[in-house]
């Protein structure tokens, strides 16, 4: 199928009989989220027609499902972010702070996805906040934007939160900017050790609130005696948090930011072939170095869906989350006395709104601006619908 395969052309062709063969298995919520990529962009969702201002040459354009998950809309909805996001960039240095957890932990975590990701989330941020106000260390309050990701690059269950934090931080005073070390925020090792703590705790205390739930080979660990066993391993493992090297620029911050905040496990890029029986797409080892480190993978079909789908965020589930200076509370107080503070200007603002943005792609015969002159409801088809291959988007009615 080349170059223009997609998780949804994956999930038409084999999503029946994976739903059939796991009928009762499958959440609601993922059985949506499936049905969403299927009809993104598509006849099924409806759309308009069109046509350009110079030359009046017509395409149809279907909608999008704006689902989280779908590879096809999460460009968009990181644009949107992103826009909003840059007034909140400060002239300092940022760094990225990884925090994962054992494997052990991450299967707890596989059968109680919305409590364990929420206290990984609260238990990496209060490691981050506790350390960085810590007179020994920075002694500053910071501020912290915090992504989760649960999988590894071969679809696997990984569980991890990666942090952006600004290279200092507002002094427990109030009264000074405390910068931190060009090339140094805190110490890992002391993350690694209060993030360990913090999280088993919070764990055990989901366990007594009678929150977590244990199936298959676990379920053993209902039992609080076995379930404490079971962390007494991870208990003396050294957890280790990532610190990677700090951004050169906030040019830099809102690049990586855009291929991070919305990215979802598996993009149409990475997918190379699809016979209907199995899937070949491209993934990353990390045991390995240099051109090696990129390989292929080939999944049956079912296997692939299975693992799209275990990476499905509980519905309601934040992903992007803020804390500290960036807290939505206080986000605006704080970064105007952020700002006062280093002698920085602010951010410009217009008391005119923005005009909305013309996303549309020009004329491909002319280069004309292209004008909306029809739209068409859900499962209709325009009233002249031009020659097929002059729309956009993927029709598979």
């Amino acid at each position: 199928m080349g170059a223009s395969l997609e998780v949804a052309d994956i999930f038409r062709v084999a999503g029946p009989a994976y739903r059939a063969s796991h009928a009762g298995q499958l959440s609601l919520h993922q059985l949506k989220v499936m049905s969403a990529i299927e009809n993104c962009r598509t006849v099924a969702l409806g759309g308009h027609v069109e046509a350009c201002e110079d030359c009046g040459h017509r395409r149809i354009a279907y909608n999008s499902c704006r689902n989280r998950h779908c590879p096809k809309c999460q460009g968009a909805a990181a644009r949107t972010w992103l826009a909003a996001r840059e007034a909140d960039l400060l002239p300092v240095g940022y760094f990225h702070v990884v925090f994962t957890v054992p494997a052990a932990i991450a299967d707890i975590a596989f059968h109680n996805k919305a409590a364990v990701y929420d206290l990984l989330f609260h238990a990496a941020a209060k490691t981050m906040l506790t350390t960085a106000a810590d007179p020994r260390h920075l002694g500053a309050r910071i501020g912290i934007t915090a992504v989760l990701h649960t999988w590894g690059s071969a679809l696997t269950h990984h569980p991890h939160v990666h942090m952006i934090v600004p290279g200092g931080g507002i002094s427990l005073d109030g009264e000074r900017w405390i910068s931190s070390r060009p090339t140094f925020l805190v110490p890992v090792r002391v993350l690694g050790k209060l993030f360990r703590r913090l999280f088993i705790t919070g764990l055990i205390a989901l366990h007594d609130q009678g929150r977590l739930a244990f199936f298959g080979s676990l379920a053993p660990l209902a039992d609080r005696r076995t379930f404490l066993r079971h962390l007494s391993p991870v208990r003396s493992k050294r957890w280790v948090v990532y610190a990677k090297p700090p951004f050169s620029g906030p040019a830099a911050v809102l690049a990586y930011l855009s291929r991070y905040t919305h990215r979802i496990a598996i993009s149409n890029r990475r997918l190379l072939a699809f016979d209907e029986a199995s899937v070949i797409f491209r993934y990353q080892d990390y045991r390995r170095d240099g051109a090696d480190r990129h390989q292929a993978m080939t999944l049956a079909a079912d296997e692939f869906i299975r693992r799209f789908l275990i990476h499905v965020l509980p519905r309601g589930f934040h992903r992007i989350r803020h804390y500290g200076l960036l807290s939505a509370t206080a986000r605006k107080p704080n970064l105007a006395r952020t700002r006062e503070l280093l002698a920085a200007a602010p951010p410009s603002n217009n008391d005119e709104p923005d005009k909305p943005r013309d996303v549309r792609p020009p004329c491909p015969c002319c280069g004309g601006h292209m004008v909306i002159v029809e739209t068409f409801a859900r499962w209709c088809q325009p009233r002249a619908p031009p020659c097929p291959t002059t729309s956009t988007g993927r029709n598979s009615s």
